[in-house]
């Protein structure tokens, strides 16, 4: 009896301490899966660094230069973001107030819209010659509310660079005694769920990796093409907007943010048919590449069938966000497996019974 309450009592006592540890971590578990999920995928590259000279336990140049190199990547684009972002916010009063003085008329490719057309023009210059519509815009920018909404992006950015250090400090960890957390973690499984459980580890890390090279070459695809789309239409800085296009095409569906908007600078400018043909192309080309490329370069790696791979990654990203995006195939790669091991396990007597 003393040992069954005692039993109980152990198992009361873990729920509620891991249970007080998540509520105090609660805000920092996804930048924590992050860095598991980027130290699984860098892993073989960092091993081919070390070439299998490291110490258990210790932070090596590896670890270091990896790290850093992660942090570069992702801040480099948000910066430069960022910093444009600061340079236009401060132009738009002086445009605004330029536009008031100049009266620029409407492009001629807006009047000759079919139906809206004509409406589209009066409501242009009543804007354009409105000095209610520019004092109002005007007065909204120097009064509270856009500081008050400053401070309030500043507070969350602040917030999210913080979580990108806390992140940076856990993949350094991760590096650092990444063999000894895998070595307990495979044992762990064996021990609970027996030896099948190491293949589902397997599965889960070759979708992960699988993931994030389908990302990257999706995005370098997406990025040159759409980049020698840029010139040949004659946008000014292909290259960059090219670069731009790769980094966003990592996340489905993103890279439209920037093609639409460079086909609307065209439109606006006068080239409606330039803008329309690539924003057409733009569309085929990330239905082609996010609705069947993607879930061919993720899934062939464990053989996961297209329809769960691309279930895996919608609803991954639908409930866990950008994390989603690659614990979504990992989590469908195991339940597969499951259902694999499961079904092999029903009809072994079947086939026994055949058999004999």
């Amino acid at each position: 009896m003393s040992f069954t309450l005692q039993s109980r009592a152990r198992v009361i006592g873990a729920f509620l301490l891991l249970s007080l540890g998540a509520w105090v971590l609660h805000s920092y578990l996804s930048y924590l899966a992050w860095s598991v999920v980027l130290g699984i995928c860098t892993w073989p590259l960092y091993q081919r660094l070390l070439k299998g000279n490291t110490d258990q336990g210790k932070l090596t140049w590896a670890a270091w230069l990896l790290t850093l190199l992660i942090a570069f990547i992702m801040l480099a684009p948000l910066s430069y973001g960022l910093l444009r972002l600061a340079q236009e916010a401060q132009a738009l009063s002086q445009l605004l107030t330029d536009v008031k003085s100049i009266n620029i008329p409407p492009p001629a490719w807006l009047i000759s819209l079919p139906v809206i057309g004509l409406w589209l023009q009066q409501s242009w210059v009543t804007f354009v010659s409105s000095s209610t519509a520019h004092h109002d815009i005007l007065q909204w920018l120097s009064t509270n509310n856009a500081g008050a909404y400053s401070q309030y992006v500043a507070s969350h950015l602040v917030h999210y660079f913080f979580g990108f250090f806390i992140l940076l400090v856990a993949l350094s960890s991760v590096y650092q005694y990444g063999t000894y957390l895998a070595q307990k973690t495979i044992n762990s499984q064996q021990h609970i769920f027996g030896e099948q459980s190491l293949r589902y580890i397997q599965h889960a890390t070759a979708t992960l990796r699988s993931t994030v090279n389908g990302l990257l070459l999706i995005g370098l695809a997406k990025g040159l093409l759409l980049g020698a789309a840029y010139a040949v239409v004659g946008l000014s800085h292909p290259a960059m907007l090219g670069a731009i296009t790769g980094i966003f095409a990592m996340i489905p569906y993103a890279a439209k943010l920037i093609f639409t908007s460079c086909a609307l600078v065209l439109i606006v400018n006068g080239e409606a048919l330039l803008g329309s043909g690539l924003f057409v192309y733009g569309m085929i080309l990330t239905l082609i590449t996010d609705n069947y490329v993607r879930p061919v370069l993720i899934g062939k790696a464990v053989q996961l069938p297209f329809i769960w791979t691309l279930l895996g990654i919608f609803g991954g990203m639908e409930c866990l966000g950008l994390l989603g995006l690659f614990l979504g195939p990992a989590l469908m790669a195991v339940l597969i497996s499951i259902w694999r091991d499961w079904v092999e396990l029903i009809n072994k007597p079947e086939s026994h019974l055949t058999s004999s």
